[in-house]
């Protein structure tokens, strides 16, 4: 069987913000790392380095880890400076380095952990204007408001981890030994 390309759906973008939508995503923000934990919970190397598509499940978790650092410094800098230009990165090249191909998964999850926390709180902190402000994404050729940002973020810990679910499902994976 084919694992599916979205198993948790495709993104679809938050055209207009609103204060529901934007809890909703918050709250899987603040969910995601523990979520993903979950999701990890007892796989051993072998499961750890099966492929759903492209990557494996460890260089899924350092993906999380490595684009979710990328968007909080972007949400920072659309927050204290105008339509700021980010800085893309090759996240195909990133997962391909040794620590997201061999690595323990135990750093990116504590860093996941703490980085959640960190930006879940600076999430509640912002006013309707706040998330209104915006970054330019030069890959993209478009301006990003906060307020899509968010919801793209979201569903991309629905993603991620929905992919890990699959696995376990498809491959009849129980809990077994910790990491």
């Amino acid at each position: 069987m084919i694992a599916p390309q979205y198993p948790a759906g495709p993104f679809v973008p938050d055209e207009h913000s609103s204060a529901q939508r934007r809890q909703g995503a918050i709250d899987v923000l603040e969910q995601a790392p523990s979520a993903l934990r979950a999701a990890v919970a007892g796989l051993n190397d072998t499961q750890l380095d099966t492929r759903y598509r492209n990557w494996t499940v460890r260089q899924i978790v350092h993906h999380l880890a490595d684009s979710h650092v990328n968007a909080y410094v972007r949400f920072k800098l659309a927050l204290t400076e105008e339509r700021p230009t980010i800085k893309p990165y090759d996240e195909g090249r990133w997962v391909a380095l040794d620590d997201s191909r061999s690595g323990s998964i135990a750093a990116p999850l504590a860093l996941l952990e703490g980085l959640h926390a960190s930006w879940v709180q600076l999430l509640r902190c912002l006013t309707e204007e706040q998330y209104a402000r915006s970054y330019f994404h030069p890959e993209m050729g478009e301006e990003v408001p906060l307020y899509r940002a968010l919801g793209s973020y979201a569903w991309h810990c629905r993603h991620h981890t929905g992919q890990i679910l699959w696995l376990r499902d498809h491959h009849g994976w129980r809990e077994t030994t910790t990491q």
